[in-house]
């Protein structure tokens, strides 16, 4: 893949990336992108569809990976294939493990690792931190749509 004609991560709004819209948005930002690792960011909104009691709730974590994933193939999509958002689908979440969930006005830092891609499914390691402390650990495989739904 070639780096130098890509924009910084950064730079970019993640919402370009993804199929989904407000108020299902679970990654504020794109933090890293690179061959292997995918790293967004997102603060825990008090009035969040994941929000209960103060925390995001274990649902949101796993929703915020799979957010992740999405952005990392939307700017796969973008940025090196020059093609359109595809939709995808959680296909498999295994060793989901949940240490803290993470309060209200907390900033998660979400990270994957994309494992292996076959024939349209992504397999995908994935940590959720916040404040140097692991919330979340999983694995979790993403099927894929061949049709763009956003260009």
């Amino acid at each position: 893949m070639d780096n130098n004609h890509m924009p910084k991560p950064e730079a970019v709004n993640v919402r370009d990336l993804l199929p989904q819209q407000p108020p299902f948005v679970m990654v504020d930002c794109l933090l890293g992108f690179d061959n292997d690792t995918t790293t967004c960011g997102y603060t825990v909104p008090e009035d969040g569809i994941f929000t209960n009691d103060g925390c995001l709730s274990a649902e949101g974590l796993v929703e915020n990976i799979a957010q992740t994933c999405a952005a990392r193939q939307g700017f796969y999509n973008k940025y090196v294939l020059k093609r359109g958002v595809q939709l995808g689908f959680i296909g498999a979440i295994r060793n989901f493990r949940v240490m803290r969930l993470p309060r209200v006005g907390q900033q998660l830092k979400t990270t994957i690792r994309v494992e292996e891609n076959v024939m349209g499914m992504t397999l995908a390691s994935a940590i959720v931190e916040c404040e140097g402390q692991t919330m979340a650990t999983t694995e979790i495989k993403i099927a894929l749509i061949e049709n763009v739904v956003k260009e």
